[in-house]
């Protein structure tokens, strides 16, 4: 019944329009009754995404089933679940993409269940951070960046129309988090980061209790010497 409701409505969304289509008309295409509506989708926009419920329980669950490895290495395997579901299907997935591009209500929407994915996978890195120095912070940056790197590669995939290889796109994306995160987890600036800054590079090894204008003093002599 949840699948017949979202297919009608989508059906109408595309015929009518978003703004045009009601309730109502949801039900008669789908030959049910309002309350039948409502005990699946609290609204019209949830009728829209009626799949990431059960892809954020689906990630949630993966999650909570594999506590050790790397965790950048987890929270991009449970993006890549999103993804598969987006994949699974790419006719509806472009034709919602548009929709959504159209109205700037499901736009605000599709935002909100963003952020639920990226809560998730932040929740998960901070019990695997634990009380590591800046744990929680490292924790919001890596989900936000694991997240924003899965859409970019999801939305370059749906604007073409669901051609090509999504999965590759979205792999590219993710190979720069990791190249960038692991660089700086280790003290050292990323690769593509040196490559563009250009010239020489200076590396020092310090203790963490050495002031910091003997840190630029030792600096300077070391440019110094050239």
């Amino acid at each position: 019944m949840r699948e017949a409701l979202a297919e009608a409505a989508f059906q109408l969304f595309l015929e009518r329009g978003f703004e045009g289509t009601t309730v109502d008309d949801i039900v008669a295409r789908a030959g049910v009754g309002r309350r039948s509506f409502f005990r699946y989708f609290p609204s019209k926009e949830d009728a829209v995404f009626p799949d990431h419920e059960s892809c954020l329980a689906e990630m949630t669950a993966f999650l909570d089933a594999h506590g050790d490895g790397d965790p950048l290495a987890r929270v991009c395997e449970a993006a890549r679940i999103v993804l598969r579901m987006y994949a699974a299907n790419p006719e509806f997935s472009v034709q919602r993409y548009r929709l959504t591009r159209e109205v700037p209500g499901l736009r605000t929407y599709e935002l909100s269940v963003v952020r639920r994915y990226e809560r998730t996978l932040a929740a998960y890195l901070r019990d695997r951070y634990g009380t590591a120095p800046d744990g929680p912070l490292h924790a919001e940056v890596i989900a936000a960046a694991v997240v924003a790197a899965h859409n970019n590669g999801l939305r370059a995939w749906l604007r073409s129309g669901g051609e090509g290889d999504a999965e590759a796109a979205v792999e590219h994306a993710f190979a720069l988090v990791r190249e960038v995160w692991d660089g700086w987890s280790q003290g050292v600036a990323p690769a593509r980061a040196v490559a563009a800054a250009g010239g020489e590079v200076v590396v020092m090894v310090t203790s963490r209790t050495t002031p910091l204008w003997r840190v630029v003093q030792r600096l300077e002599a070391a440019l110094a010497d050239g």
